[in-house]
C-alpha cells in the first residue's frame, strides 16, 4: 500500500497561471509548502516576482515569477522556455487565470416590464467587448496554457491539469452570462480534454469554487459605503448552508488532492469546494 501523503508531490515543477491573485497566491502557498517548485505566470511580471519571492522566502520554497498573457500562445511558449530553464521539466499545470468584469455585467438581476423602452441596464444593453474580453479570459485563458505547458507531460506519460472553474458553471448566477458561460465551458473542456488525453497518462480535473471574495467580485458583494455585505453579498450567504463566503485557504486540500498520486485514478471530475451551496434548495 502507498503512503497516504503527499510526498510524491515535492520536487514536482509546477505552473500556475493567475497565481498572483486572491485565491491563486494561497494556492501557490500550498504547493510550496508540499515542496513543489513553482511558477507563477502573470501577465503583470513584476506582480508575479514579488508574490514568488514572498512565498519562496516564507516557504523555504523555490518559486519563480514569470510573465505570460493567457490568451496569447507565443508569450505561453517564451514563458514555458524560461521555466523549462529555469526549473526544468513541467509536471503539472493549474490554470488559475480568469475573473469577470463590471463591462460584462447587467445593472439588474431580471428584465421587469419597466426596463423594456430603457434596455440599457439589462441583457440587451451589454457590450460585446466587455463580453468577448470576459469569455476569453475564463476559457481561452485556459485552453491555450494547456495546450502549451502540457507538452513536457506528454513525452513523460504522465502529468496533471487542474482547471479552476466556478459555482457559477453549475447554477447561473444572475447579472454575470459572460463569465458564467465561460466556466461552464471550462466545465466541458475539462471533461472533454480528460478523456482525449487519458491513454497517455495527463489527468485532468477541476474544481468549482463556491464563494469567495476576490478583487474581480469586490464590487458585486461588497457595500463600498459600509464595508459590510451588499444585498447580493447577503442573498449569497444566505444561499450558502454554512452561512459564510469561503476563504482562500479552503481551496488548498482540494488542489493538492487531485494534484497528487492519491488522486491517481480521477480524471475528468469538477469538485465543488462551496459550503453546501450546491446541496441548497433554498428551504
Amino acid at each position: 500500500m502507498n503512503k497516504l501523503s503527499f510526498e510524491d508531490l515535492k520536487g514536482k515543477v509546477c505552473v500556475i497561471t493567475g497565481g498572483a491573485g486572491v485565491l491563486g497566491t494561497t494556492m501557490v502557498q500550498a504547493l510550496a509548502s508540499a515542496g513543489m517548485k513553482v511558477a507563477i505566470a502573470d501577465i503583470n511580471r513584476e506582480t508575479a516576482v514579488r508574490v514568488a519571492d514572498e512565498i519562496a522566502l516564507e516557504c523555504n520554497a523555490t518559486v519563480i515569477g514569470i510573465e505570460a498573457n493567457v490568451l496569447d500562445k507565443e508569450s505561453l511558449i517564451r514563458a514555458k522556455a524560461e521555466i523549462n530553464e529555469k526549473l526544468g521539466s513541467i509536471d503539472i499545470l493549474i490554470n488559475g487565470a480568469g475573473g469577470n468584469s463590471p463591462q460584462a455585467t447587467t445593472k439588474v438581476e431580471q428584465m421587469e416590464e419597466k426596463d423594456i423602452d430603457h434596455p440599457e441596464d439589462t441583457f440587451y444593453g451589454l457590450q460585446m467587448e466587455g463580453f468577448d474580453k470576459v469569455y476569453s479570459l475564463n476559457f481561452k485563458g485556459t485552453l491555450l496554457p494547456t495546450m502549451v505547458f502540457t507538452t513536457d507531460m506528454l513525452k513523460k506519460k504522465k502529468g496533471v491539469v487542474l482547471n479552476i472553474s466556478s459555482m457559477n458553471s453549475f447554477r447561473p448566477l444572475t447579472k454575470i452570462p459572460a463569465y458564467s458561460a465561460a466556466k461552464a465551458s471550462v466545465n466541458n473542456f475539462t471533461e472533454w480534454l480528460a478523456v482525449h488525453l487519458a491513454k497517455v497518462g495527463i489527468r485532468v480535473n477541476a474544481i468549482a469554487p463556491g464563494f469567495f471574495i476576490t478583487n474581480q467580485n469586490r464590487f458585486l458583494v461588497l457595500d463600498e459605503k459600509t464595508g459590510g455585505y451588499s444585498a447580493r453579498g447577503q442573498k449569497i450567504v444566505n444561499s450558502t448552508p454554512m452561512g459564510k463566503f469561503g476563504e482562500p485557504e479552503d481551496l488548498q486540500g482540494a488542489t493538492l488532492f487531485l494534484l497528487s498520486d492519491l488522486s491517481s485514478f480521477i480524471t475528468g471530475i469538477v469538485i465543488p469546494v462551496d459550503g453546501g451551496y450546491s446541496a441548497y434548495g433554498g428551504v
